[in-house]
């Protein structure tokens, strides 16, 4: 069964909506420059709101440590994620379980990336667009990702109702995530997006080879 990550998630009422839809994870946004962002007191509120087996994600692009362990602090985060540069010492030292995003291009070797983060829970692979770490709303070649990546793959980059469903039979990947597919606007989530993304999923599911 593919996992569903609903990140950049903003106002309460849409924590509410995506654990009501059946999403797996929450994603919240610690950076400064993404439309998405939220502040450590806001991300409290927001995962305090959350009913349980909602697993709670936290989103850094090359963070300063201290501000990581400060949103550690207050804010109940179960899985870290880095977005940017961050070397695998860097990840491992929250003693958290945390997630790699790569962003995906011709070049780059994922089988050396799965091998350097071999600490990681999962390598969440994103499109590449210059100068953004993430959230662009921009897909990906997928036939990039080789068949058999040693970590598990949460395919992210551009998905929404329309596209997902290929991308679970092409991939067949551990999770997907999605920020900007199930929005009104950026930060704003869509009630009835968020509920089509998540039966697609499911649909693909039912039709996968067994």
């Amino acid at each position: 069964m593919t996992r569903i990550k609903i990140c950049g998630i903003t106002r309460t009422e849409d924590a509410l909506t995506v654990a009501a839809s059946g999403a797996d994870a929450a994603g919240f946004v610690f950076y400064a420059k993404s439309p998405r962002h939220v502040s450590v007191e806001q991300a409290a509120r927001l995962v305090a709101a959350l009913p349980p087996f909602v697993t709670t994600v936290g989103l850094f692009v090359d963070a300063d440590v201290d501000f990581v362990r400060q949103v550690m602090g207050n804010v109940p985060l179960d899985v870290l994620q880095f977005h940017g540069d961050e070397s695998p010492e860097y990840c491992a030292q929250f003693g958290r379980p945390y997630l790699k995003a790569i962003r995906v291009k011709a070049g780059v070797d994922l089988i050396q990336c799965a091998a350097r983060y071999a600490g990681a829970q999962a390598l969440l692979l994103d499109a590449h667009v210059e100068g953004i770490p993430g959230g662009t709303g921009a897909t990906f070649d997928w036939t990039l990702i080789p068949p058999k990546l040693p970590l598990p793959v949460i395919l992210s980059g551009g998905l929404d109702s329309a596209n997902v469903a290929e991308g679970i039979r092409q991939i067949q990947p551990y999770a997907v995530d999605v920020s900007s597919g199930v929005e009104s606007s950026k930060g704003i989530k869509d009630a009835a997006k968020v509920a089509a993304f998540i039966n697609e999923v499911k649909r693909a599911d039912v039709q996968l080879p067994r």
